[in-house]
């Protein structure tokens, strides 16, 4: 039966990629400290939660400026038109029952000539008038109850947001240093597969001679074939990896980094301190961002209850204005004066609305304390959990290092059986198979203990920049992680968000 061709991996390899450990020539290799500065730079998930919190912090100003001395000036220009009708002798009959009869016949001669002559003594008269008014009015809040509360909420708000702050913050040094030690992982186990090809395709080779001189059957052959694709197809699926895990680098950063460092072997697998879980329970109670942030929020939901009760006080406030007026009528300037007083208002009824607004708001305070336990309870959870698997991965690396030098001995064996003929070529690959898995998984345990103690610290509310540095002090500056990938533009690192918004000029 023919066999299928045999060709190095390398010369079957498609991508344009070469990863793997390399001594850091001329470029210097970016490290954990480094990339978490930038990140911290230029994460726009940080970048907005800081937006957040300046924008909170400017609404205790809104809230405050109604608290303060209010002034205004008011124009107001206007035209009328009056129409005035002198209506002299249109009067009723006058009354001359007391006069002499030759009194009356007077009289009403007298009477009968002005009214004869009244269409003339009449006057329709027509004024058009030409006004300005400018007043000026200052107002100064004495007391009012519902402004006084929202100042308060605000001031809540604020607390609450600085600790939202705080847990993007915490969340990006994690994140960060996910992504960095996800690189090393994926390199390590890398490194595991090209090496199990390396040997498998050896193996491979060996059966096809032995083939040719008629020393193992066919089978074995296609035996090693399937092992060996079957390790190829490892290998891509781990340099895959690899590079997938370099991109999330520059989704945090905007930078594109193409070396780092890499950790030591020296690097210490200790658990955590201190040793007692409850410790770390408590540290957490008292420093977790995220409790004290749900605690706040009750403290935010009380503020808002005092904000609708507030709505039943009365109000005082002190106000001057003084108006000026000016006419087109000739001599008719005037001031119309100053006035200063007190204005008070008291609500007596207001269709039930502040009495809906207070049960609205004590449901609201009911729910942000439930939302307190339930995030106590998590943290709790939380805590205790990260510290068993701190504790677990400090057994389980030296476990994965002992599977090592077993699975060497192992394959040792199985290869030196093989030789006379009491083990096949299926155990021999299956032994080398065992050894690199092996090899593989001692890398991922030492991230994994790395990860654990930082989400522990991040849940306790200890994970900061003193952390990273302890990590990155950790690191190996003689040797690199490097990843080529074809040419593209470099990402932007400034962050594109338009034309940045300008306050008005006063």
């Amino acid at each position: 039966m023919p066999l299928p061709p045999l060709t190095t991996p390398l010369r079957r390899r498609g991508l344009a990629v070469f990863v793997g450990l390399a001594m850091a020539g001329n470029v210097q290799a970016a490290d954990l400290w480094t990339i978490t500065q930038d990140a911290l730079a230029n994460d726009a998930s940080l970048a907005a939660a800081r937006a957040n919190f300046q924008s909170v912090e400017a609404s205790r100003d809104v809230v405050r400026g109604g608290l303060l001395p209010q002034v205004s000036l008011t124009g107001e220009i206007s035209h009328s038109r009056d129409y005035n009708r002198d209506t002299r002798g249109v009067g009723g009959s006058p009354d001359f029952s007391s006069l002499t009869p030759e009194q009356r016949e007077i009289a009403q001669a007298v009477a009968g000539s002005l009214a004869s002559g009244g269409g003339q003594a009449r006057q329709a008269m027509e004024d058009n008038v030409t006004a300005g008014t400018v007043g000026v009015q200052a107002t100064q809040t004495l007391y009012d109850a519902v402004n006084n509360a929202q100042l308060d909420e605000a001031q809540q708000r604020i607390a609450q947001q600085a600790l939202s702050l705080a847990v993007t913050e915490q969340q990006l040094l994690l994140a960060v240093s996910e992504a960095y030690l996800e690189i090393l992982r994926a390199n390590d186990v890398l490194s595991a597969r090209r090496a199990q090809e390396t040997a498998i395709e050896r193996q491979l080779e060996q059966a096809r001679e032995r083939f040719e001189v008629g020393l193992i059957a066919i089978t074995d052959v296609h035996e090693a074939q399937a092992t060996y694709d079957l390790a190829r197809a490892q290998r891509i699926a781990a340099e895959g990896a690899l590079q997938v895990s370099f991109e999330a680098l520059e989704r945090l950063t905007g930078h594109r980094y193409d070396t780092i460092s890499t950790l030591s072997e020296e690097a210490p697998i200790e658990g955590p301190q201190p040793v007692d879980r409850e410790e770390w329970v408590r540290l957490a109670l008292a420093h977790s961002p995220e409790v004290l942030m749900a605690e706040a929020g009750i403290e935010v939901a009380r503020s808002t209850v005092e904000v609708a009760r507030a709505g039943h006080q009365p109000g005082l406030s002190a106000f001057a204005r003084y108006d000026w007026t000016d006419t087109d009528v000739s001599g008719a300037d005037y001031d119309s004066g100053s006035v200063i007083g007190l204005s008070a208002n008291l609500p007596l009824y207001t269709g039930g609305r502040t009495q809906a607004q207070v049960r609205q708001n004590s449901f609201l305070l009911e729910a942000s304390q439930y939302d307190f336990e339930a995030q106590r309870r998590n943290t709790v959870q939380q805590v205790r959990s990260q510290f068993t698997l701190v504790n677990n991965s400090v057994e389980a690396v030296e476990a994965r290092r002992q599977a090592i030098i077993s699975n060497q001995s192992a394959l040792e064996a199985t290869r030196s059986g093989y030789e006379v003929g009491t083990r096949n070529i299926v155990d021999v690959l299956n032994a080398e198979q065992n050894l690199f898995n092996a090899i593989a998984e001692h890398a991922e345990a030492r991230y994994d203990h790395v990860l654990s103690l930082l989400r522990l610290q991040q849940q306790a509310g200890l994970l900061g920049p003193e952390s990273i540095q302890a990590i990155n002090a950790w690191l190996d500056d003689g040797e690199s992680v490097s990843l080529q990938l074809p040419d593209e533009p470099n990402s932007d690192p400034v962050m594109n968000i338009g034309e940045r918004p300008q306050a008005p000029t006063t």
